[in-house]
């Protein structure tokens, strides 16, 4: 495949075919097929794809440049959603934090930015997740550990203190109750004085991948596709500048997919969101723009960089031929990447530095928006400031030094890359095709399809690494007897107490009527068909809790409970 439409006038002029057939025949020379012995029998990607010798024109005979590739910013999307790309603008650096409470996060996000972090990512604590306040018996042991404890207003006003929301980005990881924290962060930019439409940001808003993956869910899936769909209408409307969902193959990954089980079943979660907004009477280039994608960077930088353009090409085409949206944004698959955490050890952690920087190398390669680069004691404990500075630096060394930004999709052309490309794309419409034949992405899930996949795919990883067949550099190889000095995070216990203690002083405070009133409002919202994204708007501002909202929907909506199969 030629790697531009035109040709040095003094090179020679070889047609493609010829090029693969002359490849061809290098391959079946007795002298090109005697190798060595190998260090083992077959070479493959976590995807099982398997990797020949070396790759060569024959492997991109098939790929037509218009048709499969096209110039950056222009369909298919393959090469980047930009013509210029990083040329124009870098990606936005964001590093995920939150721990206890919110006025230890506000230091830290002032801090990042301090450093040059050009986007906040808000980690929330599980209470806050799974709709618990944190004086909610269940929350016990939980408050601030995994992230920031958010209960109120007051808390997000707290959380956002000195940082203007006309001038940051911030992505919130937040599901079941995304539209609260939604609309706890648009009562803080009323309180700044800020219009709605000029706030940006994303909320992760991926449920289904809760069901299939990760577990913080709280009410049906019926309901939940609800919240989500009534969130699109809302913010179409009022926050127009608003990513209103990040689907998630991150989470997906972590759970111990492949990286074509990552794109195919992240797909499959964004195919039924997308019906199910269409059937609520959404049209498609209404809502479409402002869908997102959260995905994964792992170690195999090949198949890393061909999975991120496979993806961007197959969502294209989808949205195009399966839906006919016609507006060019609602084409462009635009995502956000975080390096992959559980590649990271316990042993010897300074070494997860490399393995960062290999991650976040393969999102750059392939043409991400956005990139949180994991610190390298995420595997002791909540990461410490001087590790996430140093994160942070691995993207800007990057970013600044290494000079694979000045190029748009450097890496096109490459045999190995588009055949990897395409293979990847081919694997995942396999499994879209199965998924519908199954009656779609619910009744996949619900039948425990998508679930036995990632276990299965998990399992045989596991299963490589004690047999070494898969070599973990510090871990079944090269180990260590020191042990790490590396300093860690801890939360103070007593922050739990403080954060029940203040959040009973706000219901002492408040107006109970107007909180009640607000409350009774939205169950009746829930019982019928109208939005409830302004009925929650309202209950946030007459400072109802995170917990009480949560309850509210609970008491009309149920909570899900995952069948138990043996």
């Amino acid at each position: 495949m030629p790697a531009t439409r035109t040709q040095d006038a003094c090179a020679p002029k070889v047609e493609l075919s010829n090029v693969a057939l002359l490849a061809s025949q290098r391959r079946e020379h007795p002298m090109a097929t005697k190798i060595k012995e190998e260090r083992r029998e077959h070479f493959k990607t976590s995807s099982g794809i398997e990797l020949p010798v070396d790759f060569n024109p024959a492997n991109t005979e098939e790929v037509e440049y218009d048709r499969d590739l096209g110039d950056p910013g222009e369909f298919p999307y393959t090469r980047g959603i930009r013509r210029n790309l990083y040329r124009g603008r870098l990606w936005t650096m964001r590093q995920y934090a939150g721990y206890a409470t919110a006025e230890e996060s506000n230091a830290r996000y002032k801090y990042l930015l301090s450093q040059g972090t050009t986007g906040l990512s808000v980690a929330f604590d599980l209470p806050t997740q799974i709709g618990l306040d944190s004086d909610d018996p269940l929350a016990a042991g939980e408050v601030g550990k995994v992230g920031v404890a958010i209960d109120s207003l007051e808390d997000m006003l707290r959380l956002f203190d000195g940082i203007p929301l006309d001038s940051v980005s911030t992505s919130m990881t937040i599901n079941a109750t995304a539209a609260i924290l939604l609309c706890l962060y648009l009562a803080v930019a009323r309180k700044q004085n800020v219009a709605f439409d000029k706030v940006n940001g994303t909320i992760q808003n991926d449920i289904l991948k809760e069901y299939i993956a990760r577990g913080t869910y709280i009410f049906p899936p019926e309901p939940s596709l609800r919240l989500i769909t009534d969130t699109f209408a809302f913010c179409a409307r009022e926050v127009p500048n608003w990513n209103t969902i990040s689907i998630s193959g991150y989470h997906i990954r972590e759970a111990g997919s492949t990286a074509v089980q990552e794109v195919a079943f992240t797909f499959a979660d964004a195919l039924a969101y997308v019906q199910a907004a269409i059937d609520a009477g959404l049209a498609i280039d209404e809502f479409a723009p402002r869908i997102s994608f959260f995905f994964n960077a792992h170690n195999n930088l090949l198949e890393e960089v061909a999975k991120f353009r496979a993806a961007r090409r197959l969502w294209a085409r989808i949205m195009r031929e399966r839906f006919h949206a016609r507006d060019p944004r609602s084409l462009m698959m635009r995502f956000h990447t975080q390096t992959a955490g559980s590649t990271l050890t316990a042993q010897q952690p300074e070494v997860n530095v490399v393995r960062t920087t290999l991650q976040a190398l393969a999102a750059v390669f392939g043409g991400t928006q956005s990139l949180h680069t994991n610190a390298m004691d995420e595997a002791l404990a909540l990461t410490t400031e001087d590790a996430a500075r140093v994160a942070l630096r691995t993207q800007q060394v990057i970013a600044f030094e290494s000079g694979v930004a000045d190029t748009v999709d450097p890496l096109a052309g490459s045999y190995a890359i588009e055949q990897l490309t395409t293979e990847i794309e081919q694997r995942v419409v396999e499994y879209l095709d199965k998924i519908d034949a199954l009656g779609g992405t619910l009744r996949a899930i619900e039948q425990g399809y998508i679930q036995r996949e990632i276990q299965n795919s998990a399992y045989e990883y596991q299963r490589a690494v004690e047999t070494k067949d898969a070599i973990v550099v510090g871990v079944n190889q090269f180990q260590s007897d020191e042990e790490s000095k590396m300093k860690t995070l801890r939360v103070d216990p007593s922050i739990e107490q403080a954060q029940i203690e203040r959040v009973r002083a706000l219901r002492d405070r408040r107006d109970a009527a107007a909180t009640e009133v607000a409350l009774m409002n939205l169950e009746q919202a829930a019982k019928g068909t109208e939005n409830v994204l302004s009925h929650i708007l309202k209950c946030v501002e007459a400072f109802a809790t995170v917990g009480e909202i949560s309850n509210r929907l609970r008491l009309v909506w149920g909570e899900y409970r995952e069948a138990v199969t043996v």
